[in-house]
């Protein structure tokens, strides 16, 4: 039965007859299709100008160029480089010349005469396992593809659920500077998000106490890094005319690997109405 329909392969020879033998056991065992080349400098442009050969059979001994220059130059470029080549020869049969052929790049190294069945089965290993790699391949990108949807679909239920939340988000750099601020957050202060970008949170926000108003930040750092977290915080939001609008406000810092505050994640409930309880 015949196989590996779609791959393509190259066979070299400077000998016509070599070369219309081979196309022709090749071509009774497999549904490849080949290409010839007379020598090795037309199979150096061939493999250029084809997108996709999977594999070349190169004879050797040839004139001008022979099989271990055409080898080296088929290696040395990027396009060509990774090309298995089975190597075929009737006169360098040392061990001398197989490491040499094996050192230009070659995949594999037949001697002549060549036994049919060990060329084709020599053939058919390369090819399933160019198989096996593209099916890993593909199957990988399956599921890079897989998991970037998964990640596109848990980014925008996030999204949604930020935007869609009922209270103010603000997220600050360690600095105090305003990173990101979804829309509840730009209702609340009148501006848009650009306009809150960059901000300090000190143009924004303001609390009761004149001590922590005054130095808010240096004690917000200092208590984050000791408790990660700072709720139920009584308020004001200054909004863009001025207004101050009253808050119940947290802050939740976020840690990276070194153990430092990275972003500082502030929410805030709009107590616009709200009667304070008296202590």
């Amino acid at each position: 039965m015949k196989r590996y329909a779609g791959f393509r392969v190259m066979i070299v020879d400077d000998n016509e007859n070599n070369l219309f033998s081979l196309q022709a056991l090749i071509s009774r065992h497999m549904d490849v299709e080949v290409l010839s080349a007379g020598s090795g400098q037309r199979a150096v442009e061939m493999a250029l100008e084809n997108p996709r050969i999977d594999l070349i059979i190169l004879d050797v001994q040839m004139p001008d160029m022979d099989g271990f220059q055409t080898a080296s130059m088929l290696k040395v470029r990027k396009r060509t480089r990774d090309i298995p080549i089975i190597f075929l020869t009737a006169a360098y049969k040392t061990d001398q010349f197989q490491k040499k052929g094996y050192e230009v790049g070659a995949a594999d190294y037949l001697l002549k005469p060549i036994d049919d069945n060990q060329l084709i089965n020599k053939i058919s290993t390369y090819l399933r396992l160019i198989e096996k790699e593209r099916e890993m391949t593909l199957r990988l990108e399956e599921l890079v593809d897989e998991r970037t949807r998964e990640l596109k679909l848990a980014k925008t239920y996030l999204e949604n659920v930020i935007n869609h939340m009922g209270e103010a988000l603000l997220l600050l750099a360690p600095d105090g500077t305003v990173k990101a601020a979804n829309p509840t957050a730009c209702r609340m202060l009148d501006y848009t998000e650009d306009d809150l970008l960059g901000m300090s949170i000190g143009d924004i926000f303001e609390e009761e106490e004149r001590v922590q108003a005054n130095a808010f930040m240096g004690t917000w750092l200092e208590a984050l890094i000791r408790t990660g977290t700072l709720s139920s915080i009584e308020a004001c939001f200054i909004a863009k005319d001025r207004r101050r609008v009253p808050i119940l406000f947290s802050r939740t810092a976020i840690m990276n690997e070194q153990g430092e505050i990275s972003d500082i994640i502030c929410i805030a409930k709009d107590m616009t109405g709200y009667e304070r309880v008296a202590d």
